[in-house]
């Protein structure tokens, strides 16, 4: 039996386990990323063990979502790694260079390469022909310093793509139908792979907003082969030397496979509050809308601003519309600037935002009360905009541009003959804006700055003989870390100050939860399916084990919040029955006889309601790794432990 294209990375990558979907692996990492957010803990973390040089072959740090500065916090938190990537041998993309996916799309990945990053969408360079993967910023410092990344190996789904999109059905269509068809869990422990005769007619561009979206269905990553439009690609990046070809086996097996007709698609919209909630645009059309983002890591390509720019050009933003537009990097807005689109996009009326994040995780530009946004970026979960009873939606860059003319949902297809766009066959270079890090030798004198706004880092206990303590908190189905631990410009200043940070924890769904938490000493959060789905952000697990929460109980969870909740030493349990959810109540008094003793070598324990007198059985679904680590107190302790 032959290989698929994540097959053969992981093949050539595994460092420990066996091939087999379900069975832990470990992986060696090539490349690393980090964005601010994420960034100040993972490179604290890196710190804390004691590593004086990364040992990838390639990590950058990128500043690209913290980047309103409306005290000292952001600046304090981007000097500090600044700092510290230089003494430790990382690269630095410095505020204004542009957003990390973008960015690392252009200037560093690499087809049939490992990348991890402290951000959920890192499967962006899947568009490449890389297997990328979103991770807790634990793992990413682990990995950094030559550690194994450990995953389950997944299952391998085939979207075997056929046809040519249509004019004004974009890459972002693409991805809303795959949507459609999975569900945001339809991708959960599997690499999503593209094949098929449509492939071809994609750019890597828009393969990598194919890609970006994967981190919606779940998946551990998606990936696309690395053909002769990869290669033209990374030609007029002037990286042709990093193209290799890589595409499937003919005999390669797939776990499921589906197919979608590039030239059946219609323009769709991801409808509030979920990327799952798909229809097609010419069902909402006619809706009046108030704001309109273009831009963020799906979005923000120059391919994605040319043709937004060829669409408003000789026209004005409806006059009950705000339009912002975001460049995806600094290489993007210089090739706007110098081809005029630029000024076809300020004298349509665009408000021009710097090449960061910004409006996509609530970092200013949030929708009126109310307020219908259309954007093109990855998620629209409640209150992500900053706004809490806006309502948002997920659009191609073709579908925001019409609307935004017209002032009312619009199916770009009606407008007539859409206007030709011409991309150039060479991109303009300059990293500038990319430093390099000091030598080992130079390394020994920089010192490392750090603002009052960071603190130290929680650490985890080992687990209780016995567990005994309160359900403090019930959630439903589809919890996200923007519930967990939200974002916005209120609350990501703090992403390095733990304590000031744990006062806004699960506000989203209960604002007393953080008081109660302390007040109670922490207990055991309920959860429903798919529990954690979104952001790789740890804090969504640091936070609760700051707040002193000992093990969440769910019908499932995401990938990346089981790993790090097991990383910070907080506990991971599945109900065997999903129906015994219904048998317990916020404020139950719970026990889990023989707690520690079940971490260490069971796959089940019981979970006594003393409220109530029920029970339920709960599921231990973890590596031996995974249980050491958990008798630890987390991952930093292990690692301590094992040197």
């Amino acid at each position: 039996m032959g290989y698929t294209i994540a097959q053969k990375i992981i093949k050539e990558h595994l460092v420990c386990g066996e091939m087999t979907a379900g069975k832990e692996i470990g992986l060696k990492i090539d490349q690393t990323l980090t964005q601010d957010a994420t960034g100040t803990m993972a490179y604290l973390q890196f710190e804390a063990m004691g590593i004086d040089r990364v040992k990838t072959e390639l990590s950058v740090a990128y500043i690209d979502h913290n980047t309103l500065q409306a005290g000292f916090e952001n600046a304090d938190d981007h000097r500090y790694i600044q700092t510290v990537t230089k003494k430790h041998g990382i690269r630095f993309s410095r505020p204004g260079n542009g957003i990390c996916h973008q960015v690392h799309l252009e200037r560093f990945s690499r087809p049939g390469k490992t990348l991890i990053g402290s951000d959920s969408h890192t499967p962006t360079a899947g568009g490449i022909g890389m297997l990328g993967m979103g991770a807790g910023g634990l793992d990413v410092a682990v990995a950094m310093g030559g550690g194994t990344y450990y995953i389950t190996m997944p299952k391998i789904i085939k979207i075997n793509l056929i046809g040519r999109l249509s004019a004004y059905v974009g890459a972002k269509d693409v991805i809303l139908e795959v949507l459609r068809l999975l569900g945001v869990k339809g991708g959960v422990g599997a690499v999503i792979e593209y094949s098929g005769e449509g492939v071809k007619t994609l750019s890597v561009p828009q393969r990598a907003t194919i890609t970006n979206m994967g981190a919606e269905l779940g998946a551990t990553s998606s990936v696309f082969p690395s053909d002769e439009v990869t290669k033209a690609f990374l030609r007029a990046e002037e990286r042709e030397a990093d193209w290799i070809e890589l595409s499937p086996d003919a005999d390669a097996e797939y776990d499921a496979e589906y197919t979608v007709d590039l030239s059946a698609l219609q323009p769709l919209a991801a409808c509030p509050h979920s990327p799952d909630n798909v229809k097609s645009v010419s069902e909402l059309s006619g809706m009046k809308i108030d704001q309109v983002c273009i831009g963020s890591c799906t979005n923000s390509s120059l391919s994605d601003m040319l043709t937004v720019a060829a669409m408003l050009k000789g026209k004005t933003v409806h006059p009950d519309v705000s339009l912002s537009i975001s460049p995806g990097s600094k290489q993007v807005y210089t090739m706007l600037a110098e081809c005029g689109a630029l000024a076809d996009l300020i004298n349509a009326g665009a408000r021009i935002l710097e090449c960061a994040c910004g409006p996509c995780i609530g970092m200013g530009f949030s929708p009126k009360s109310a307020g219908i946004s259309l954007r093109t970026f990855n998620r629209n979960f409640l209150a992500r905009s900053g706004t809490a009873d806006a309502q948002v939606y997920l659009v191609s860059p073709e579908t925001a541009a019409a609307s935004a003319i017209t002032g009312v949902f619009t199916d770009p297809t009606t407008l007539g003959n859409a206007p030709a766009v011409e991309m150039p066959t060479t991109f303009k270079i300059n990293d500038n804006l990319i430093e390099l890090p000091a030598t080992a030798e130079e390394s020994v004198s920089i010192t490392v700055e750090r603002g009052p706004n960071i603190k130290p880092i929680p650490v985890g206990n080992s687990p209780a003989d016995n567990l005994k303590c309160e359900l403090i908190l019930k959630v439903g189905d589809d919890i996200t870390t923007d519930h967990i631990m939200p974002a916005g410009t209120k609350v990501l200043p703090y992403r390095s100050n733990v304590p000031k940070l744990s006062e806004f924890c699960f506000t989203v769904c209960d604002k007393n939860f953080p008081e109660r938490a302390k007040a109670k000493s922490g207990g055991v959060i309920l959860g429903g399916a798919n529990y954690g789905q979104g952001s790789s952000r740890e804090h969504a697990a640091l936070v609760p084990l700051y707040l002193g929460i000992k093990a969440v109980v769910a019908k499932s969870f995401a990938r990346i919040h089981v790993a790090n909740l097991i990383n910070f030493g907080i506990v991971p349990m599945t109900l065997a029955d999903p129906a015994d959810y219904d048998r317990f109540t916020e404020g139950d008094q719970l026990e889990i006889q023989g707690f520690a003793a079940a971490v260490a070598n069971a796959t089940e324990a019981t979970l006594i309601n003393k409220t109530n007198g029920a029970t339920a059985k709960l599921c231990l679904t973890l590596s031996v790794r995974q249980r050491e680590m958990l008798l630890a107190g987390g991952c930093l302790n292990y690692t301590k432990n094992q040197k």
